[in-house]
């Protein structure tokens, strides 16, 4: 067998605190892990909402290698212009056919090909084309490129995720979850030999709710009324995880949970 390829995953990062988890922490992650690629989610980056072109092109100068997204893509509007000029910025594939930007990539890590995929369920969320279906018709063109597929399922329902794991076993790399913000333990090889995870959990602020000062989001439970969410501040942590995979087959060989605090 060869040497497996390392994937850092990174859970969506939040705001200014995530951001700096991500400057200080991925490079040194990285190099701790030998790792070929880095996909990190960055819909939440600019102050909890969307990203911006800027934020963009920082995070590639610091080391991630693939950027993946959710349903906060669009929510700067800056941005509509720089994805459809920057591959390296996904979309959910599932949106409709004309929607700026894309949703799959092929990228180089060392010898090999890299396969991303970035899918968004429909539950809780904007209905979307179905991600099932549209998994299939994106795998179809991947597959041809490369065995090694990595996929950021970014979903609310549980539920979801699981299903787009057992329904892509033995298919893909990888299934990892995002959007949730709050890691999950279920970390695993599927039987077929996809590494999957639920949730890869939050990049940003310890001290919240989701992210969110936790003061804004209690208002707004006990209200019932509208406020402007604000990332906390304080402490910062990087989530995500660490997947071995076999770059001749494409089957994963380990996943491993990440939760790095940001020291002070």
């Amino acid at each position: 067998m060869s040497q497996p390829l390392t994937v850092i995953c990174v859970g969506d990062v939040f705001g200014e605190p995530g951001r700096r988890a991500v400057q200080v922490l991925l490079p040194r992650l990285k190099k701790q892990h030998h790792a070929d690629l880095a996909i990190v989610n960055v819909e939440n980056s600019a102050a909890g909402f969307g990203v911006t072109p800027l934020i963009a092109r920082t995070f590639l100068e610091q080391g991630v290698d693939v950027m993946t997204s959710g349903n906060h893509i669009w929510d700067r509007k800056e941005i509509i212009e720089y994805i459809g000029k920057e591959n390296l910025l996904l979309r959910p594939a599932n949106y409709p056919p004309g929607t700026p930007g894309a949703g799959s990539i092929v990228v180089k890590a060392g010898p090999h090909k890299v396969g991303v995929l970035n899918l968004m369920g429909r539950v809780f969320l904007p209905l979307l084309d179905c991600p099932f279906r549209k998994a299939d018709e994106e795998l179809a063109g991947l597959r041809a490129e490369t065995p090694i597929i990595v996929v950021d399922m970014h979903a609310e329902a549980t539920s979801e995720s699981q299903a787009m794991g057992w329904h892509l076993d033995g298919r893909v790399s990888a299934v990892v979850g995002t959007h949730r913000h709050v890691q999950t333990a279920d970390e695993r090889l599927l039987p077929k030999g996809t590494a999957y995870i639920t949730d890869l959990g939050l990049t940003g602020p310890v001290d919240s709710v989701i992210g969110v000062e936790p003061e804004l989001a209690l208002g707004r439970f006990i209200s019932q009324m509208p406020n402007r969410f604000e990332p906390a501040k304080g402490p910062a942590m990087l989530q995500g995880a660490v997947i071995r995979i076999d770059p001749d087959t494409g089957r994963g060989l380990s996943i491993e949970r990440l939760r790095v605090p940001l020291a002070d």
